[in-house]
Formats: structure tokens, sequence, C-alpha cells
């Protein structure tokens, strides 16, 4: 009887992906191309009737990627976790969000693992890619699959491998971007890198899942810290009437010892915000304090409040109080060209104007509606519909703040006709002849 090393071997291992969100699905396509059969378990009917009927939910995923996996056969979805009973190899890419008091949210990790646990068969292999804080397969997941009466690293294989999805990344994406995987014993993670490089990528095996846990909370610290230091040089540049963005842009042409970063309204998406969380949570428990990671949080999280803060001084200085001001905001997706909204710094912002009385509309063509509110800075949750980029709307409006500058927006044509201009983002640097009415972070005032 084939074992699981040669199942992979041959590409005629069957591959599951619990959850097809940013991660999940294109991780199954990614299989599905590399010749395995492979099946998406969510719990939300509608994206597996859309895999199915080929429609992708998923910008990094064409429906035309999905189309010949489907006619193959190679690629199909199901709600039913009955599926894992006759696959090989299980990955589990489900959110890991957090709390109001930024404490771990796992609920879907223990849900995910409870859904395996009755359906487990020995030689099977377990891969967690959901982003953690390290322990988390040994600590969550493993006692739960073992409850099946299988133990981990003997009847059955388990492994931590961290997602590296990058939201409209066109150079690195599932097939090519290299993985990092830790597994319980040596032979897990032996068989999971033996998996994994069947995706074309190169793989870099460490020594346990925690040290593999803790190599993608490090990736995405070092982000939310260096971003964080040029945020709060940002504010002393404005103090100091630097144009930063300048400074950014003259230190870049060293081509050695430094890595660009810029400034910006906040941090969005499901990583920067939420891992180094993760991160500090876990280390309380060991008596250690991670207070460096804390103050970038800070850092990064006061962001929105200084947003609103230049709108409210740019509006001052037009004689407009922020209260019955109309605010259009432009993009809240979390990063350009994109449709994904999670945590973006946008929906801080938008709370704060509507708690000071702004009356707020947002454009973004990727994200057609935007829920807000329902928390301690703005009680009611509100429900805004994206409007149309008229000249009417542009001219309508007290101030228009860029949150994100997605690249199909004519930003010369929003200088032109909008009263003021808050730029986040830097995208009006380049129009003259307008600059009075345009404030831009990390710059000096206009004059």
């Amino acid at each position: 009887m084939p074992t699981l090393k040669d199942k992979i071997a041959d590409r005629s291992a069957h591959v599951a992906v619990i959850g097809l969100g940013y991660v999940g699905l294109p991780l199954a396509t990614a299989f599905a191309k590399a010749g395995f059969r492979t099946t998406g378990v969510d719990v939300n009917q509608d994206k597996v009737d859309g895999v199915n009927a080929g429609r992708s939910y998923i910008p990094d995923v064409p429906d035309e990627d999905l189309a010949p996996h489907l006619r193959s056969g190679r690629l199909t979805a199901t709600s039913d976790y009955d599926a894992l009973r006759e696959v090989d190899a299980v990955f589990i890419c489900v959110p890991t969000p957090y709390d109001a008091q930024r404490a771990p949210d796992l609920s879907y990790i223990e849900a995910a693992s409870e859904s395996i646990r009755p359906r487990l068969k020995a030689g099977q292999l377990v891969v967690l890619q959901s982003t953690t804080y390290p322990g988390t397969t040994e600590e969550i997941v493993q006692p739960i699959l073992e409850e099946s009466g299988l133990e981990a690293g003997v009847d059955f294989h388990l492994a931590f491998s961290p997602e590296r999805i990058d939201p409209g990344n066109k150079q690195w994406s599932a097939y090519n971007t290299p993985k990092v995987v830790g597994g319980l014993t040596p032979e897990c993670t032996q068989v999971a890198a033996d998996l994994l490089r069947q995706m074309g990528a190169s793989v870099y095996p460490v020594s346990s899942t925690r040290a593999a846990e803790l190599t993608k909370l490090l990736e995405n610290t070092f982000r939310a810290v260096n971003i964080a230091l040029v945020n709060e040089l940002a504010l002393l540049a404005e103090r100091m009437s630097i144009d930063f963005w300048e400074v950014v842009g003259a230190a870049r042409t060293k081509p050695f010892g430094f890595m660009a970063f810029t400034p910006g309204p906040g941090v969005g998406g499901h990583c920067i915000p939420i891992d180094p969380y993760y991160l500090s949570w876990k280390a309380r428990e060991y008596d250690y304090y991670t207070e460096f990671i804390e103050l970038a949080g800070e850092v990064n999280q006061a962001m929105t409040h200084h947003v609103v803060e230049l709108a409210s001084r740019g509006l001052s200085r037009q004689g407009k109080p922020l209260s019955g001001a109309r605010v259009l905001v432009l993009g809240v997706a979390f990063k350009r060209d994109i449709d994904d909204a999670r945590n973006s710094p946008a929906e801080r912002i938008i709370e704060l104007l509507l708690s000071g009385g702004a009356q707020v509309t947002y454009h973004d063509p990727y994200v057609p509606s935007f829920r807000v509110g329902g928390n301690v800075f703005h009680r009611a949750p509100v429900t805004l519909e994206s409007v149309a980029l008229t000249e009417e709307e542009l001219a309508a409006a007290d101030c228009v703040v860029i949150v994100t500058d997605h690249l199909g927006v004519d930003y010369a044509r929003v200088v032109k006709y909008a009263k003021l201009i808050v730029d986040t983002r830097n995208t009006t640097a380049s129009v003259s002849g307008y600059e009075e009415k345009i404030v831009r972070l990390g710059a000096p005032l206009p004059r």
C-alpha cells in the first residue's frame, strides 16, 4: 500500500484546504495547478457555490485560473466536512482575529480542529497555516486531534507552515513565494516540506512548529515596527516644517543598510494590526513584556486620530468646523487596488469623523459597501455605500481625505474640484498650482 510520501511523489495525494478565503483559495488553486486532487472546505455556502461555478471572489485568483482545474475535476469545494475522511493532507487556513481587548481569538482554529478530529485517519498530514502565537499547534491543535485516539507524530503528521499571502501582489503569490515549515517531529517536517515543494517554490524547514509560528510573527512585527518608526518621524517632520516624503526619497538612494518604509493613515489588513499583539499576549505568559511591539502598535493606531486632526485643522483654516462638514473619504480598502477592507484605517477614521459631527461619504471602486461603528468610537453601527466620484461630489465636499491610493483614481481631477484635500499617501505631491488647499501627512501645512 502506498505511503503518503509515495502519494506526494507521484502527486496522487488528495489535499483538503479548510477555509477558502484570501489564503485558502489561492493555496487550493496552487495545489490543483501542481496536479493534486484538491478539495476546498468552507462553512460559507456562497463561497463553495462560487468556486464550483468557476466564480472567484478573490482578485488574486482570476476565474480563468479556476476553470481548467474544475473541468479536470482536480478542484472542488464543499461545506461537508465528511470530505476530510477521504483526503491525505489537510491545511487549516482560517481567520485568527483578536477580541476587543486584543486577546487572540482562536475559535476558528479550534472549530476546524474539532471538525477534523472525528474524520482523522492514520497516516494523514495536518498543517496549520493560520497566523498565531508560538505554541498554538502543540497546545491547541494537537490535543484536540489526539482526542481521536491517534497520536501526533506517531499515527499522523502535524506541522505549521505560515501563510505568506500579500493581496494584490503581482510578483509573489502562492505559487512562487518561498515556504517555511516546522513539524512536531523531523518526519512531520519532512512530509510537509515534500508536499509544499510540489507547488514549485523553495521550502525552508525549521526545527519546530514554534519556530515556524514565530517566523511569521517576526516578519509582520518587523513591518509594524518600521511603519511605526516612519509614522513617528512623519509627525516630527510636520512640526519641523520638513517634507518627510522628500527625506524618504533621499534615504532610498543608499544602496545598503536601509529599507524604505512610508508613513500613512494607519495599518490595516489581517496581519500587521493583529499579529504583533498575538506575540505580546503570549509573551506575558513568560513574564515578558514586549514594550517595543506595544509602542509600535500605539504609534500606528494613533495615526487615524492624527488624520482626523489634520482634517479638522484644514477645515479650521478655511473657517469651517468639523461638525457639520461634508467629508468625502477616498479609499477604504486597507491597501491599494484590492477589495479587502479588513481592519482598514478608514474604519476608525470614518468613526472619528462621524463622532465629530461630520457628514461622511466614501468612494472606493473595489469596496461597494463599508460597515463602521458599533464600538466605543461610534456606538451606532453604520453601513455606507460607495458614491460615484463625480465633479459634483468632489465640489460638494468640504474636505476630501485620501486614505487608500487606488491607481485608478485621477488625483489631479480630485485636487482640481475639491475645496480641501487631506492626503495621507502623498498622491498629490506632483500636482502643482493647488498647494494652498492640500494638507499632506508628513509635510508642512500649506501657507
